[in-house]
């Protein structure tokens, strides 16, 4: 089974917190129309874009999730960003995410700093590229409904090409309506996908080359969002599903480590 069960009635669990490099960890378990807080060294508040985002029961790190509905999302303004502005050819980062999917939608959006419309690029993970079906896509696009993390150190679209192209992608189908833990990482070299803590490996897609570092949006860079991006000059890439927990690292985790998260709050079926 891919999917990882419920917790019943937990909380955050220490040993999430306790580990180096979190920036923030969210158990979304405040109320619609509340900012959702994190926990950890940094508190962020994560605003409700397009209305109240609903509170569903049976989440992960506790008794509730967020519901986020086609068009909605959750965002921290630029200037409040903080330490998850994670910038320059050292930057690594660790993004995790406990999703229940939902839509089907293409190119959904699940958390980073990632401005397309304003060439501001920094990081973030993705699901469901599109399959392609052109000899030249499916290079690209081999896969649907997969787990992708996206990484740039220019900030536009890479030399050369129509978009960034500096992303891995993972082997592993993610369902509908199952919760799943997905994961990307980059240690300044390579970006790399997990599925359930587990390396996602997919020939030369990941890890997936891309050194250099992560671009520095310097103030003008892009928010935070969680279940959108800004491109073609508007807010697209949504995500529908729910979303039990957030974790922000500011270094590549190891694939034990992961191994961890994926099972805190949720035990694997």
């Amino acid at each position: 089974m891919l999917a990882i069960s419920r917790a019943e009635d937990s909380v955050a669990p220490k040993s999430i917190l306790q580990i180096d490099g979190l920036i923030a960890f969210w158990d979304f378990q405040e109320a619609e129309g509340q900012p959702r807080m994190s926990q950890g060294p940094h508190q962020f508040a994560l605003q409700e874009q397009n209305g109240p985002i609903q509170r569903v029961q049976e989440g992960v790190f506790g008794s509730y999730a967020a519901r986020i509905r086609l068009g909605q999302f959750f965002m921290i303004d630029r200037p409040d960003v903080g330490a998850l502005n994670q910038h320059g050819p050292a930057a690594q980062v660790t993004v995790v995410a406990w999703v229940r999917r939902q839509s089907k939608s293409h190119w959904q959006a699940i958390a980073g700093l990632w401005d397309e419309t304003r060439g501001q690029r920094q990081y973030c993970l993705f699901l469901n590229a599109p399959r392609g079906t052109k000899a030249s896509e499916m290079k690209r696009y081999p896969l649907s409904n997969r787990v992708h993390g996206h990484v740039s150190n220019v900030g536009g679209a890479t030399p050369g090409e129509k978009y960034c192209i500096t992303y891995s992608s993972g082997a592993t189908e993610i369902p509908l309506g199952e919760w799943v833990c997905i994961a990307m990482s980059y240690d300044g070299q390579a970006s790399r996908v997990y599925v359930n803590g587990k390396l996602d490996s997919l020939d030369d897609y990941n890890p997936f080359s891309a050194p250099g570092g992560l671009f520095d949006g310097k103030k003008e860079g892009s928010p935070f969002t969680v279940g959108a991006v800004h491109r073609s000059n508007e807010w697209g890439n949504f995500f529908g599903g729910d979303i039990g927990g957030l974790a922000i690292f500011n270094r590549a985790l190891r694939e034990t480590e992961l191994g961890q998260l994926a099972g805190e709050g949720a035990a694997t079926e």
